[in-house]
């Protein structure tokens, strides 16, 4: 695991781009947190890196899901409304997540039994006013060399 404290917005998209160079199609991560931490922020950093205009990332929470194009396509999951698993199947949410894009997901515990078993975790915590703690972690082989090269960048 890896923990940062950001003091800003900024070095929290600074810290989300860092990861984005690792990230390849395919790749999922979740994001833990509570309302108004900072997860769609986190989204907004790591979506620049890949030449996605941030200000077209917004919080999908009544859609489930946002796709933004750039280098590659982002898939941008917020489960907090998700009342069933029927919601997300319709959209076929497992298309994506082993698709050609790099899925972000918010509320990954409303995925229960259908979450994947291979995934990085982002928890973001507040602190205080702009200033956030993040915790990295990695489940699965492929994210624990990730985490690696993550603690290489620091």
């Amino acid at each position: 695991m890896i923990t940062v404290k950001t003091e800003n917005e900024k070095e929290t998209k600074a810290l989300a781009a860092r990861l984005a160079k690792l990230l390849k199609p395919g790749d999922i991560v979740f994001l833990n947190g509570d309302l108004g931490t900072g997860k769609t922020t986190f989204v907004k950093g790591a979506a620049k890196h890949f030449k996605v205009d941030e200000t077209k990332v917004v919080s999908p929470t009544y859609v489930l899901l946002n796709i933004y194009d750039g280098k590659y396509e982002i898939y941008h999951f917020d489960l907090y409304r998700l009342d069933n698993m029927n919601q997300i199947n319709t959209i076929g949410y497992e298309e994506f997540f082993y698709g050609e894009g790099i899925s972000f997901v918010e509320w990954p515990e409303r995925l229960g039994d259908a979450a994947p078993s291979e995934y990085l975790k982002v928890t973001i915590a507040h602190r205080t006013e702009g200033k956030r703690t993040i915790k990295i972690m990695a489940r699965g082989t492929r994210y624990k060399n990730l985490l690696e090269k993550i603690k290489e960048l620091k």
